[in-house]
């Protein structure tokens, strides 16, 4: 039984696609906040949604199929939450019957699993009937694989030959075993056999006829006999048990699977309630798989500060379409570190199945998501800032691939401007031609103006929108950079109100 609500193809593996540098792509892109509105309070909700929401798809096809499971979820979620309690439920004794099953004696692991698989059963039941009663028709792929999966497994005839079973390993007629003598008489090639058919009495002295037989009485002081005859009844039901219990591991991996897989299905239900609440929008992303790069956003904002703030931010539309380099400059404080951390956490959001923080989104599929994000001051550094971003760039380099995406924070700004943009050019020029893309805040005009100058299509150049009369408005517009971040617009607001008054006269 496998539930494959989160991958049509294999059961979901927590952790096996971690990439370097995703602590920093968690810390830079503030996930956390997000992770947190997910769980809404929720340890296990948190940790799932640690584990699945930074591991990316690897096509379209993946993605709108999780889409599409979400989408369900998003329209029926008592289906959801019905299904998570009953996984829960038979879940409870899960310690309880691994402890049990790794017990050394034969008869102990048989016990364990019959208790344990009895327990099962009721929930197996609960399952079957909950999805008799939503058998209709599902427009997600995933949960009309899942539905009929259920229906075509938890059969009547499945419940019947497994209540039989488990009343005949009872054992409540005694143990048949079939054994020889070997070497010494010790006995060997121990088989459990079927019991006899239960018959009356009578019947039984009445066709026993004249067959004989020879029995013997263990007496009840006899403790090695007793020994003796339980180790002859262990090695009889020793396979018939490690059966069993391997039958309750297959059912405790499916609850399991359950409970992890609709929990991250929870968590996204959760974030669209705070997300609804506070009044910004979400959709589905389009996401594509092309030679051209693509990203085109309507609306997007910054999900993090949403929930932070609790208000709606400010959003900002952006077409990036055939554009291998972005460039954001403009005014200090002009919400630009805002708008890459919504591309970030937009990329993130599509690339696992979920809805993102915008009206609209088309965007390709990147391989890889690093971030670079200047650090505040540190003095436990042993080596200068500059090395320390040198060091963690390095380190970003050595995993990028040509199909991956880099978010680049005013980095290399703890040296002079000709000196950190010789080095960002460099670096950019180079990665962008192997074929990444890469968005880069940054207040480097030297940088910027040598990329303007040599008029790449492929580039675009993104401004912090600033009205005539210094105010921010926090929006992105198209526009080459300007040799100025309008520090003197942030120092008279701070210190108009400090400044002497000069009179005429």
């Amino acid at each position: 039984m496998k539930v494959h609500l989160l991958d049509p193809a294999r059961s979901f593996a927590p952790g096996e696609t971690w990439q370097e540098g995703q602590a920093d792509l968690v810390q830079d892109l503030e996930l956390e906040v997000l992770y947190a509105a997910m769980a809404a309070g929720d340890p296990f909700l948190l940790e799932v949604a640690r584990a699945v929401v930074p591991q990316s798809l690897p096509d379209p096809a993946t993605i709108l199929y999780r889409q599409e499971v979400l989408a369900y979820c998003l329209q029926h979620p008592d289906v959801v939450r019905t299904l998570y309690d009953i996984a829960g439920r038979a879940l409870e004794g899960e310690k309880k019957a691994h402890f049990g099953l790794l017990a050394r004696s034969p008869g102990s692991v048989l016990y364990t699993a019959l208790s344990a698989m009895e327990g099962f059963l009721d929930r197996l039941v609960e399952l079957r009937e909950f999805v008799q009663r939503h058998g209709g028709d599902f427009a997600s792929e995933g949960w009309r694989r899942f539905f009929a999966m259920v229906r075509e497994e938890l059969t009547d005839a499945f419940f019947a030959a497994v209540r039989q079973q488990l009343k005949t390993l009872r054992f409540h007629d005694g143990v048949l075993v079939r054994a020889r003598l070997g070497r010494g008489n010790k006995g060997e090639g121990y088989v459990l056999l079927d019991p006899p058919h239960p018959t009356k009495p009578w019947l039984r002295r009445l066709l026993a006829g004249g067959a004989r037989g020879f029995a013997f009485t263990v007496p009840e002081r006899d403790e090695s006999g007793l020994q003796a005859l339980a180790e002859i009844r262990g090695r009889a039901i020793n396979e018939v048990a490690n059966a069993l219990a391997q039958a309750v591991e297959h059912i405790l991996a499916f609850f399991a699977s359950l409970r992890f897989e609709l929990a991250f299905y929870l968590g996204c239900l959760n974030l669209e309630r705070r997300l609804r609440e506070i009044g910004v929008p979400v959709s589905f992303p389009k996401p594509v798989l092309e030679e051209r790069p693509r990203f085109r956003g309507e609306e997007l904002y910054d999900v993090s500060l949403a929930i932070g703030v609790g208000v709606p931010p400010v959003a900002s539309d952006v077409d990036a379409d055939d554009k291998r380099l972005v460039f954001v400059t403009g005014a200090n404080q002009g919400g630009k570190s805002t708008f890459l951390r919504s591309v970030g956490q937009a990329q993130v959001m599509m690339q696992c199945g979920m809805f993102v923080g915008a009206k609209a989104l088309v965007a390709d599929i990147r391989e890889g998501i690093f971030t670079h994000f200047r650090r505040r001051e540190d003095d436990t550094l042993e080596r200068g800032r500059l090395d320390e971003e040198l060091r963690r760039m390095r380190a970003i380099v050595d995993h990028l691939g040509p199909r991956s995406l880099l978010l680049l924070n005013e980095s290399f700004q703890s040296t002079n401007e000709r000196e950190g943009a010789a080095i960002a050019e460099g670096i950019v020029d180079t990665v962008t031609s192997f074929g990444v893309k890469v968005f880069f805040v940054t207040h480097l005009f030297e940088l910027a103006r040598s990329f303007a100058e040599q008029r790449r299509k492929d580039v675009l150049f993104l401004r912090a929108e600033r009205l005539s009369d210094g105010r921010r408005t926090f929006r992105m517009v198209e526009g080459e950079p300007l040799p100025t971040s309008f520090a003197r617009d942030l120092f008279q607001e701070v210190f108009q109100e400090a400044l002497p008054v000069e009179h005429e006269g």
